[in-house]
């Protein structure tokens, strides 16, 4: 409890948050269960409303059908921790903050072009659940935030690479005056005993599940995935052990009238691949690219000089000798190990996820959009919407990398080995 005699304000805080205590127009901080990253933003609001008098603030989410809903109650809790009930006002759907500020309480959802406007003079708002916000929502909230001096705070545990709040901080192009901050339930000081046992479980219990709850990491979207996101973040590293072969591999995207004339802009999928001296498997890279095919034949040469690889493996489905013509066009009489898909793209996958589950393969670093999509491989076919052409291309390299494994005749039927348990070495970490 804080010392009521002081006028000092004293609010224990995580050090993972320190460089959210500076002023920036976006603070944003993502990460798994227990990580605390809503009680801070609780505080921040109060703490903002007590040193600047007259604050307002709304708290938003994408649906709000009930203030149960919403994080009215823990900063209310906040308030009475501290001792501050004389300073503000509580009432049904907001709170009155010091000097006639307020606190509203409201859903995105419920708000079209013009309703919006009334948040116009607001301080801050801060987006919970900010996984779920739509790119309608975000476009609506943003610029309305105008006023001198004010900021959008966000705090989300990642569901999707593609879910509109991930590609606003964690894309290639982040807004400016952004203070981005990866949390998790090693960075919280007073992360209790009880979550501590749930915690314990589901890492036991529950491995499939568990990288997205406690770790921050993608969910799998597939029922049934051929890959799950705990044995991807078990064998993951920080860095590559000698190498004795380093592979460049393009999956081309499907091939349109104009690909002979530079003009297809989809998807290539590149990516490195490795096999290292202790006979193991490494993702060294995602340098997937939309562009024409000269543009992709550039990056992957590119690729294979920066990684002094051994050779390109180019899928040829799509596109045929004109796959080969356009990297010799960049670099003539480079290596390449042309592959051809006879089987569907899942059939191809099975083998090389049964190398993740006997922790065969490693990431070195993470590729948020290529391991969602080797999650969303099933016995059954792959389940995404659009072509999975960054996985198709790591698969490729590794059914290079693995030629006895891959390429022994196995029955149709045969079960993949079972996936262990997750382990993990726990470092807590305190204040």
């Amino acid at each position: 409890m804080p010392n009521k005699s002081s006028s000092v304000l004293e609010i224990p805080t995580a050090r993972a948050f320190k460089p959210m205590l500076e002023s920036s127009r976006y603070k944003a901080a993502y990460g798994g269960r227990g990580s605390a990253k809503s009680n801070f933003f609780a505080e921040l609001a109060v703490e903002r409303c007590i040193l600047k008098p007259g604050t307002r603030g709304v708290c938003v989410r994408e649906v709000q059908r009930s203030l149960k809903q919403s994080v009215k109650r823990l900063i209310e809790d906040k308030i009475d921790h501290y001792g501050l009930q004389h300073k503000f006002r509580k009432l049904n759907d907001s709170i009155i903050t010091p000097g006639g500020g307020v606190i509203l309480f409201q859903g995105m959802q419920d708000h079209t072009a013009e309703s919006i406007k009334s948040l116009e003079g607001f301080d801050f708002a801060y987006c919970e659940e900010a996984h779920v916000l739509t790119a309608r929502s975000l476009e609506l909230l943003r610029p309305t935030i105008r006023r001198e001096g004010s900021e959008l705070w966000f705090a989300w545990n990642p569901r999707h690479a593609s879910d509109p709040v991930d590609q606003l901080f964690r894309g290639p192009s982040p807004p400016p005056d952004s203070v981005v901050v990866r949390v998790s339930w090693r960075d919280n000081p007073w992360f209790p005993q009880e979550l501590e046992l749930e915690r314990a479980y589901d890492e036991t219990h529950r491995s499939d599940r568990y990288a997205h709850i406690w770790e921050g990491e993608y969910e799998p979207q597939a029922v049934g995935a051929l890959w799950n996101r705990a044995t991807i973040h078990r064998n993951r590293r920080t860095e590559a052990p000698p190498l004795k072969r380093i592979l460049v591999n393009i999956d081309p995207p499907i091939a349109s009238p104009n690909m002979d004339k530079n003009t297809d802009v989809a998807e290539a999928g590149i990516t490195v691949t490795a096999l290292g001296d202790d006979g193991r498997g490494y993702l060294l890279d995602d340098m997937s690219i939309r562009g024409t095919p000269q543009q992709w034949a550039e990056k992957a040469v590119a690729a294979y000089d920066l990684y002094e690889a051994d050779a390109i493996v180019a899928e040829v489905n799509q596109g045929g000798e004109m796959v080969k013509h356009v990297i010799h066009s960049v670099r003539p009489g480079l290596k390449i190990i042309m592959v051809r898909a006879t089987r569907g793209k899942h059939v191809r996958a099975e083998p090389i996820a049964a190398l993740y589950d006997l922790d065969r393969i490693s990431h070195v670093g993470a590729f948020p959009e290529l391991e969602g999509q080797l999650c969303l491989f099933t016995a059954d076919g792959y389940q995404g919407a659009s072509s999975p052409d960054r996985a198709d291309s790591a698969i490729w390299g590794f059914t290079e990398l693995f030629p006895k494994l891959i390429r022994r005749e196995t029955p149709r039927h045969t079960p993949l080995p079972t996936r262990a348990n997750s382990k993990y070495d726990v470092r807590r970490r305190f204040r």
